[in-house]
């Protein structure tokens, strides 16, 4: 039987592995993994679905600020993070806690959705980017990462997260086409969740499809089925391998197109019901990515209740500490000061000392919100 392929198809023939009962489909090719990595691929999923519902729950109870929901691109997320090596750099948009999963999720990223800048600094630390709120503005950043890299002369590769809404910025184009120019080691993966809050993905764009798109950049754009994590990791692979060690054509990056769906809120201060019919949510949710490794798991003999069991106790205990931690942080209002710029200016310093006097003279009581 043929190997299916990942490059070379038409941008409109997303590449599936599992079906959405989570089968593998005939002619499919299931990626070389080792057991142990598709088992804890499922518990990265789990662990990053329970994190969500924790941290949603914080927010409704006032004890975090708001918050960007994940629910229903686990896949897409966690799938793309395992085709990387630990010294690759992560650009993404908000809503991808899924690759602080990866890196190792701790009570320092909660901080920031906290309100705590010290959480959002220390991904570096990662390898993962700060977070950005500006949407697509990080493209052009990631294209620049990745062009030092090349002229360097390593082997990293930059892999730069953004959602369907951003490909109508002007820094998608600027940071792709730059790619294509410079011929630089990155993977742009858009994680077309069909809906930029309230704007439909028809509305979007009149391009057949985001993935498309690479065509006029001089690159390979590939679709794939962003809730099944086998083919996302199978495409991310041979988009990391491509970068990473290009071709005779010399092409290195590519543009993937992970078709997904967030079951909830674009974040907390969103009501869905408002633009989205519940019957498409259902119709979307019946593609569940978990649920869809699991039935792999255990059809293959990789998983059983045992084991489930123990991932979910694990994910508990884990997430607990996490919530404690982060909730006995002692900061002070005065590290609003601290991530505005490596050197501060004048200002900065003149708003410091007139923050801290007025600190001293009321308290800090004098800032905090009031119950």
């Amino acid at each position: 039987m043929a190997t299916d392929p990942v490059f070379g198809r038409a941008p409109d023939d997303p590449v599936r592995v599992l079906d959405d009962d989570g089968a593998v489909l005939a002619g499919a090719t299931v990626p070389d993994l080792s057991d142990e990595e598709l088992v804890g691929l499922y518990a990265d999923m789990r662990l990053a679905r329970r994190f969500d519902e924790r941290a949603v729950s914080l927010q409704r109870q006032g004890r975090m600020g708001t918050y960007a929901p994940l629910a229903g691109q686990e896949a897409a997320q966690l799938g793309s993070s395992l085709a990387l090596r630990a010294d690759d750099w992560v650009l993404y948009q908000y809503r991808e806690h899924g690759v602080v999963v990866d890196r190792g999720l701790s009570a320092d990223y909660l901080l920031y959705w906290m309100g705590h800048e010290a959480g959002n600094a220390s991904l570096v630390g990662q390898h993962v980017a700060p977070l950005n709120i500006c949407i697509g503005s990080h493209l052009p950043h990631a294209t620049g990462m990745a062009w030092a890299s090349k002229l360097r002369g390593d082997d990293g590769v930059v892999l730069a997260h953004f959602g369907d809404g951003a490909t109508s910025e002007g820094d998608f184009h600027e940071g792709l086409n730059f790619a294509g120019v410079f011929d630089v080691p990155a993977v742009f993966f858009c994680n077309n969740n069909q809906w930029a809050i309230s704007v439909p993905r028809e509305r979007q764009t009149a391009s057949a499809t985001i993935a498309g798109k690479a065509q006029a950049y001089g690159f390979d754009g590939v679709q794939v089925d962003g809730m099944d994590p086998l083919a996302v990791y199978r495409v991310t692979a041979a988009a990391v391998e491509r970068a990473r060690n290009p071709p005779d054509d010399g092409v290195r990056p590519t543009l993937v197109e992970a078709l997904s769906y967030r079951f909830g809120a674009h974040t907390t201060a969103d009501d869905p019901t408002a633009y989205r019919d519940e019957a498409e949510v259902e119709r979307w949710r019946r593609k569940d990515p978990i649920p869809r490794l699991e039935t792999f798991l255990r059809d293959t003999g990789r998983l059983d209740d045992e084991a489930a069991d123990a991932i979910e106790a694990e994910i508990e205990t884990r997430l607990t500490d996490i919530v404690e931690t982060a909730e006995s942080y002692e900061g002070t209002p005065a590290e609003m000061f601290e991530y505005v710029y490596e050197t501060p200016t004048e200002e900065l310093l003149d708003q410091r000392d007139s923050f801290e006097a007025l600190r001293e003279r009321y308290g800090d009581d004098a800032f905090r919100r009031a119950e």
